[in-house]
């Protein structure tokens, strides 16, 4: 993962954030429309672009990333633009937003294998073991039932977790 710094600052006051912050790649006096424009120069080159921003200058860059972020308490154009908001207007939360969507892609992962696998076992059965239509039967509810298993998993894993603790 790079961290990009992306600021309408000046140098000097980027330039700190950055080295205080252990960011090695920063951009400052941006214009709004530039903003977006490095956001879009990033994706180009294959780059999953996640941009966090809370101002006016920052709502098309916002729109151009493949996710945004603001904060509670930003501009009104930043919040409706963002797909995602922190509500207590802090970043805190971010490393176990990373983290629920590892987890959301590993569950789609899974189902989407649950649901594949099954059907390649079937055909294949009914080709060279000469499964009858109860087999198929069963390794359909077999799968279904490993992939609804699985999507609820999240649900039960996080249940005693509070709000404001996600």
């Amino acid at each position: 993962m790079k961290l990009y710094i992306i600021s309408g600052d000046h140098e000097h006051p980027t330039r700190r954030m950055a080295e205080t912050l252990g960011i090695d790649h920063y951009f400052a006096e941006v214009l709004p429309e530039n903003k977006a424009k490095l956001v879009k120069q990033l994706s180009e080159q294959g780059r999953f672009v996640c941009f966090i921003g809370d101002g006016i200058n920052d709502a098309i860059a916002l729109k151009s990333a493949q996710v945004s972020i603001s904060l509670k308490g930003a501009s009104t154009a930043a919040t409706d633009t963002a797909q995602i908001i922190f509500m207590d207007g802090t970043l805190n939360h971010l490393e176990q937003l990373f983290h629920l969507a590892d987890e959301f892609e590993n569950t789609m992962h899974t189902n989407f294998l649950s649901t594949i696998v099954p059907g390649v076992i079937c055909i294949g059965g009914v080709y060279f073991l000469h499964f009858g239509i109860a087999m198929g039967m069963g390794l359909y509810y077999v799968g279904s039932a490993v992939g609804l298993s699985n999507t609820l998993w999240p649900l039960v894993k996080h249940q005693d977790e509070k709000p404001s603790d996600i």
